[in-house]
This record gives C-alpha cells, structure tokens and sequence, in this order.
C-alpha cells in the first residue's frame, strides 16, 4: 500500500475523469478530488466515487477458477493456465487458426488491447478477433473515416464547447452517462449559446436544452437530412468553404433535397416549426458543432446517419474551424484506444488496415514475423459471437460480457454454451465467466499502470494505487504465459521464436514502447508520447509523430528528454503545425486540411430509409434501450456496488401514461415486453418524458429483465454496428 495519494482516473466511462487515490488507515483506498485534470476539474459521478468498492475481495476474484464436474472450482495459475493452453492448442490442432476466436473489451487498457491483437494473429494465427466497441462507436467511426479520413471521437477538447455558438446533441443522454460533462452544457448556455438535443424520450440532458427535438426512433438519418434541406433552401450554405475545403457536395446536395420539411415531418414526428428553429439556431452564430452518441449510431444505418450529420455541419462550413465541427461522444472508458492498436477485425496498431501490404510490412517487422503470415480481416463481434460452436470452437474472452451486452442476448448466451473450449479474464465473476472452463482473475484500474485514451484523444495514465491480492495476475502476465506455452506450435515461420522471446513481456510501458514503433506513421501515431511525459502532463492528444522538423535553434538538443529513436517522422497532415523537435500533440484536428489524400473533406450522399424492423399489427410499439446514472454497461462491476445498487436496483419498462392506460398497466406493475427474438418482464414505470408509441429499458441487468434480449442484431453493411437503438415489441400485463 502507498503512504501518499496517488493521481490516476476512473475505471469507467470515456471521460476518464481525473482522481487520486488516497489509502484509508484501514485499508484500501478511498477517492479524492483532483482539481488540476481539465476535463472533470474534481468533479466524479455516483460511479466515480464508489470506483473503489469493487477493489474488494468480497466482489472481485482473487483465485484462477477451472470447471470440474461441472462446476468451476479454485485452482492454480500454473494448472489453468495449461488448461487454457491445451484448449487453444487442441482446437487450432483439430480445426485450423481460425476456429480459435478472440474477443476484447473497450475497457482495456492500449497496452492490453495492441497485446490481445498481437497474440490472435501471431501466436494463434487467427483472424477471428474483435471486441465490444464495435457496438459502441463504430458507426461514427466509420463516417468519420468516409468524410475526414480519420476517426477520432472528438476532434477538439471538451474546453472548446462552452465557446461555442450552439450545439446539436443528438442520441445522448450525458446527464446520466457522463454526468461531469453536463458542466461544459450548462457553461455553453451562460456564455450565450443555444443547446439543442435530439432524443425521443425527454431526459434529464434534453429538460437543459433550450430545444428538443423528440423523433421516432430510428429515424435520425431523416432528421438530418431535412434540417440540411432547409439550410439550403433558406441559403444558408457556406459556399465558399464547400468550393475550398470539400467535394462531392452535389451529389449529397442532390440527396438532402428530396427529404423536404413536411415528408420528414411525416417520418420523424418532428413539426416543421420546430425545424426550422432548429436550423435558425445553429445557423446564425459563426460557430457551432454536432456531437452524436449511441442513439444514431446504434443503428443498421448508423453509418449514413452520422454522415448526414457531418454533411450538415460541412455544409454550413463547421468543421476544420475555431470551436466548431463533428465529433462523437464515445462510451467506453477506452473505446477510443481499443480500437486503434489491433484488436478490431480490421485493424492493425496505429489505426492501419489490415489489409495494406504496407501496413503488414511495418507491423509484421516490429513484431519479427513474415507479413504473409499474418491473417486477413475476420468477423465483427456480433457475427463472431454468432459463430461460436460452429465455425468458432474456441473463444477468448478478455474484458466483457456478451451475455449481457449482445443483442439477442439469448441466442448469443447457446452460442456461447455450445463452445468447445471458453476461457475468460475479468475482475468479476460475470454471467459470461460463469459459462467458461476457465476463469483468470486480472488486475482492475488501481491495480495497474497503463495507459488509455479518452473521447478527446487524450492519452493518458493510469498509475497504480495497491498492490493485487496475491492470486491475481494482469492480462500481461496471461498472454505472456500463455505465449510462452504455445510457442513453436504455431507453424507461423522464421522469425516467430525471436518474437514470441521479447513480443509479450508483463512489464506495460515495455509494451507501450513497442506500441509505439508498431504505430508511428499510422493514422493514430502515439510515436511521440512516453511514460515519462504522460507522468508530466494531463495527457497528450494523438496524432504525436516523435521528433519533427524545426529550424528554432531553442529546441535543438530537446530529443533528450524524449525517447529519440523514432525521430524523423513527418507531422500529421490532419492536425495544428508545429515546429518544436518535441510533438506537442494534436489537441484540434483539420485546422489546415483533412486526412485525405486531397486534403479536402468528403460529402457523402445519403437517403432515408426505414429501420430493419418497423412497428406491426404484431409488434406496434418501438423499443429503445440506454443507461442510467446509477450503473454502468452490462453492470458486471457496478452491480456489485451496494451503493448504486440502492440508486438503481433492477431494470424497468419505461413507458407513456396513454400506452399504459391502453395496457391496462400501473406504476410498478410487471410488464412484458416481447419481441421476435424473446421476451423481457420487469415493472412499469410510467411517464410523460416518452413518445407515446416507444418504450424505453435499460440494458444493464440479466435474468428475465435482460433487454438484449429482445434487441435486433440487423447489422449497418459499413460498421456492423447492430441496431440496439430501434426494434419493434409489443407488450403485455403479467399476472403475480
């Protein structure tokens, strides 16, 4: 145990809200404020606060877990991790590479999540690994990627919004999901600036807007585009931006004018008057931005969705300008990170494609292997959880919990109990590590250093508190073992024993460094970010290229203090100019161009159409699924927290008095919710703040009030996000 307290950051969401940990003479630690860090400046939700109950033997494992008989009982390191060993190694044996799967988590940290890549597609030879966030961002990822040529979930700081002429927020309900944020909105409308949220139920974020915007869900992408209809019939476009800094804008244009006011009207629900404040208020002063979140994205159009966003905001010339522009709210605590260093189907560190011969070459001689050894892109997660027991017989799992978390949540729980062979690292005994032959306890947040990055792009560190109790090891340590237990039986060539040798030491600044050579020159160049310097300052936003060109005299000598030995790289063309030998990171993306081959932003032409299963005389209700404050995800650590237990107990149907009246239905009372994938039961709670013909369950509980079960997994064709966001129910009274 530390005497001192010590600065680090919350294990939940992408705020990554700065703490310090102080020890209680007692024992453990308890959360203190942490005033210096910009983003939360001290201020920690319900979540936050409580963080350090799950450091608790009573709730978190402390002892590798293997089934026997049936039952899964205590065991050592040495024998379950053999097991684990053997199951790989008996199913790559009896099926080839591929039927080993690999599936992570957009908590982890980027050292796990660019090792968990690296052991799939070096030791295990697989291509079939993916993680969680893909059912976070990955819609506005991949607009983000269509329009600007690359993904970065906010492309300017959170201090930037308060700045701001009026901002559209469309599909997150931040008063509970990131509550320290909520300050940045509330400071936005004190300067002057005007908020405008799109949701359908009215949420404690929408009731401090200054106009909400309630549309059916599922019909975002028809919003979009008629507010963009009305920009350009009212003249409002920024022609001289579109001419100088985009293309495709006719195309797009073209696209737009075919969704007039009253047509979207009729789809959206939204009245024309209220569109046409709308476009007024983001029109008029000369900055504004749009930031989405889960409601547009969770889509099977998601992808479009948030491309008809970002062509609103083009076409009115926000983006690449002071306090202005797009940008994603991403959810998970490292959703950013995760995706960016190789555990994405796709993807290799430093947000390179996988299948680029020049990013295989770069990675595979970082790593000491041939870069035709390395597999081509696999499934995405949904699809590889679908594929469990069949193409798939072997699975494993770091950092979540599908049975939870998946849409069609019943079918993905078979999928899983029909495995061969399932292991599972996490701090929790989850629904989905009860399922498992074999369960290895990992370190949590306090337990460990590394590093993550925030919906900024903020690099950051976090330091650890307390040591682990003694039967837990770190995620490290278990894909060092188990490389070292399959090393020379994975037939992957010349070059392997030297990498599997050094390529996955325990040690995680070790790792960062190689994720920094893995990287530099990618789309997401951490190349000029160390240890040493995240211990120095409140983060360091990517793109940092190490070294840089300079003709100021006073830098000279300042690769000292830096790690030199990727100097010479050029600085990112997406970002602010710089010429200090020394990055100073890239807090304002576009500034001077985009990150296209042409350095011009994209418009890509989009249509309306309807979600992949609309309501029926079966099924006449529309379902949407979220979070609350009191919990977090799947609730596989917060529901272990006593504290926010009492906040918020079990799952409800949330749903309108007219609906309910139809219903027959009273407060509390338990109602059904059925879809076509299964049924959901838990209590009524009635309120004015939803559409009349929606109903609203959050997703965090298991059991019979488990709403992924009843969730549709139609996939967007570009992200594979499944669509979470929008399926038709119906519902019916359940006697007691």
């Amino acid at each position: 145990m530390r005497t001192t307290s010590t600065p680090t950051h919350c294990p939940y969401c992408a705020l990554q809200c700065g703490m310090n940990l102080s020890p209680l003479p007692s024992g453990g630690v308890e959360v203190t404020e942490r005033a210096d860090f910009p983003v939360n400046r001290g201020a920690l939700c319900g979540k936050g606060r409580t963080a350090p109950a799950v450091l608790s033997s009573r709730v978190r494992l402390t002892s590798p877990l293997v089934r026997s008989e049936g039952a899964l009982v205590p065991a050592t390191w040495d024998e379950a991790l053999d097991r684990v060993a053997e199951g790989l190694r008996r199913t790559r044996a009896e099926h080839g590479p591929d039927a080993c799967g690999v599936f992570g988590g957009g908590g982890l940290t980027n050292e796990k999540a660019y090792a968990l890549g690296k052991f799939a597609r070096i030791v295990l030879g697989t291509s079939q690994i993916d993680y969680n966030g893909r059912f976070c961002m990955s819609s506005a990822a991949a607009a983000g990627m269509k329009a600007f040529g690359l993904d970065r979930g906010l492309p300017f700081p959170l201090e930037d919004i308060p700045r701001t002429g009026c901002v559209i927020l469309v599909g997150s309900n931040l008063a509970e999901t990131m509550p320290p944020a909520l300050r940045y909105f509330t400071e936005l409308r004190e300067n002057g600036g005007t908020l405008i949220v799109v949701d359908p139920r009215r949420t404690r974020t929408a009731e401090q807007a200054d106009l909400h915007l309630a549309p059916r869900p599922g019909t975002d992408l028809a919003l979009a585009l008629g507010l963009l209809h009305l920009v350009v019939a009212e003249g409002r476009t920024d022609e001289a931006y579109i001419r100088e800094r985009t293309s495709g804008w006719e195309e797009a244009r073209a696209a737009a004018m075919a969704h007039w006011p009253e047509y979207v009207e009729r789809i959206t629900g939204v009245s024309v008057p209220q569109l046409r404040e709308a476009v007024r208020l983001f029109c008029e002063p000369e900055s504004a931005m749009v930031l989405t979140a889960r409601g547009p994205e969770q889509q099977s159009k998601g992808t479009d969705t948030v491309g008809a966003w970002i062509n609103l905001c083009l076409a009115t010339g926000r983006p690449g300008r002071p306090l202005s522009g797009y940008g994603c709210l991403t959810g998970q605590g490292n959703g950013q990170g995760g995706r960016e260093h190789g555990q994405k189907a796709d993807q290799l560190p430093g947000y390179r494609k996988l299948v680029d011969p020049e990013a295989r070459r770069h990675v595979a001689e970082v790593w000491g292997v041939d870069p035709d050894s390395l597999p081509g892109p696999g499934r995405s997660a949904y699809e590889l959880l679908d594929a469990l027991g069949t193409d798939i017989r072997a699975l494993l799992l770091m950092g979540s919990n599908p049975v939870v978390s998946a849409p069609r949540a019943a079918h993905i729980e078979d999928r899983i109990r029909s495995l061969d062979f399932l292991a599972v690292c996490d701090v929790v005994l989850s629904e989905t590590a009860a399922l498992a032959d074999v369960v290895l306890p990992v370190t949590q947040w306090a337990e460990e250093t590394g590093t993550i990055t925030n919906l900024e792009g903020r690099v950051l560190l976090r330091r650890q508190a307390i040591t682990p109790p003694e039967g837990v090891r770190s995620d490290l340590h278990v894909l060092h073992e188990l490389a070292a237990r399959l090393d020379g039986e994975t037939g992957l060539g010349k070059g392997m024993e030297k990498s599997l040798e050094k390529g996955f030491p325990t040690d995680p600044e070790e790792v960062f460094d190689e994720l920094r050579r893995a990287g530099a020159g990618g789309l997401a160049d951490y190349s000029g970010i160390t240890y040493r310097r995240l211990a120095e300052e409140n983060g360091v936003f990517w793109p940092c290229p190490a070294g840089g060109d300079t003709d100021n005299n006073e830098a000279d000598g300042a690769d000292d203090r830096e790690d030199a030995s990727l100097d010479g790289l050029p600085d990112s063309p997406a970002g602010e100019r710089t010429e200090v030998a020394v990055h100073p990171g890239t807090p304002r993306l576009f500034l001077d161009r985009f990150a296209t081959e042409d350095g011009r932003a994209r418009f890509v032409p989009v249509s309306h159409r309807a979600a992949a299963e609309e309501p029926d005389d079966e099924y006449p209700v529309l379902l949407t699924t979220g979070r609350v404050v009191a919990q977090y995800q799947s609730g596989a650590q917060t529901r272990r927290v006593d504290e926010l237990n009492a906040a918020a107990p079990g799952p409800f149907v949330e749903l309108h008095p007219r609906l309910a009246e139809r219903l027959g239905a009273a407060e509390g009372d338990p109602v059904a919710v059925v879809s076509r994938r299964g049924r959901a039961v838990a209590p009524a709670r009635i309120t004015r703040a939803i559409r009349p013909d929606t109903v609203f369950m959050p997703f965090h509980w298991p059991g019979e009030g488990r709403a992924n079960t009843l969730t549709n997994p139609a996939l967007d064709p570009t992200s594979r996000m499944p669509e979470f966001k929008a399926c038709a129910v119906r519902l019916e009274t359940v006697r007691t």
